[in-house]
This record gives structure tokens, sequence and C-alpha cells, in this order.
């Protein structure tokens, strides 16, 4: 059984990939959360390769590098226009907001800019975006009432983790020289 720190690594990894795919977030962030990955415990070929890309490099290489080490490690890189991929990154986007990286309407915003009101899941983020635009000079009590119900929306949505798997795989030693990159 993967530790705490292994299972959170995992779903920092997964959300960051999904957020990458949908253009939320920079390559270089999901090499950063590879190497904490590592840092937990999290061991593969594909993911060691992965974090020990340069910043630089991270731009060109985590569209080649990431598919495969998200599978070696049973996660999941969803197509970012499927649905399945539209409410991973939701449920990514509403855990960044509830660990502090979003304030409440940020996250209805970037839900309603993604998606609209056209993805079920995630309806009622739109909804609560529009009584943010209708707020204007509401004063803070209506805005705290937004925030907190933006909030249990939030917490319901981020109900889904990403799978880790239950035995570490048997992993190599790491070469020393990286494959040349296809770019």
């Amino acid at each position: 059984m993967p530790s705490p720190e292994a299972e959170a690594a995992a779903s920092e990894l997964q959300d960051r990939a999904t957020l990458w795919n949908v253009g939320e977030i920079p390559a270089s962030d999901v090499v950063s959360a590879a190497c904490d990955a590592l840092v937990a415990g999290l061991d593969s070929p594909g993911l060691r390769v992965l974090a020990a890309c340069t910043r630089a490099e991270a731009d060109y290489d985590v569209h080649d590098l990431l598919p495969g080490a998200l599978d070696e490690l049973g996660l999941i890189l969803y197509p970012a226009a499927g649905e399945a991929g539209q409410e991973a990154a939701a449920r990514a986007l509403a855990r960044r907001m509830l660990a502090g990286g979003l304030k409440p309407w940020e996250l209805t915003f970037r839900i309603n800019q993604l998606y609209g009101h056209e993805l079920p899941l995630t309806a009622r983020l739109a909804e609560l975006d529009d009584e943010y635009g209708f707020l204007e000079f509401g004063g803070d009590q209506a805005v705290a009432q937004i925030d907190a119900e933006v909030t249990v929306e939030a917490r319901r949505l981020a109900a889904v983790h990403p799978r880790v798997p239950a035995e570490p795989a048997d992993v190599p030693p790491m070469h020393t020289d990286r494959p040349a990159s296809s770019h």
C-alpha cells in the first residue's frame, strides 16, 4: 500500500498533467510534480526521465514523456477535448482552489471560460460565476455566501482521486545518458 505522501504526490502529478493538457499551467510545473513524486517514493523509469527535464526542455519533452510516465504509475492522461478530460480538469481546478491556489471566484471564472454551462458536472459552478457577475456592489456578505457555495461544489468535485499502484514496480537503475529528443 502506498504511503500517504505517495498518494498525495500521485494526485498532484495527475492534476498537474491534466491542467497542463488543457493549457492551464506550464510544462515545467509537470516536471516539478514529477520531482516531488520521486521524493515521495513513487518511481518508474519514465518518471525519472520526466523529472530529469530542465525547464528549457520541459516545453518540448513533456508532451512525449508524460503519457508513458503516467501509464507506468497507473495514472491516466485524459484527452483534453473529451468529457472525461474536461471533468478531470474541473476536478483538478477544484482541488487547486481547496488548497489555496485559486480564489473561489477564480475557480468559477475558469470553469465558465473553459466549459460554460455545457459540462453537467460543473454547471452549478458556471451558474455561481454568473452570480458573481450580477453582484457588482452586493457587498461582502453576498460574496461570502457565493464563496461558501463554490467551496461546497469544489469539495464535491475534488472527491475523486487518481489511482496509485499498490506495489512499487521493479525499477532498473537509471542510466546517466538520456535518450535523444525527437525534436
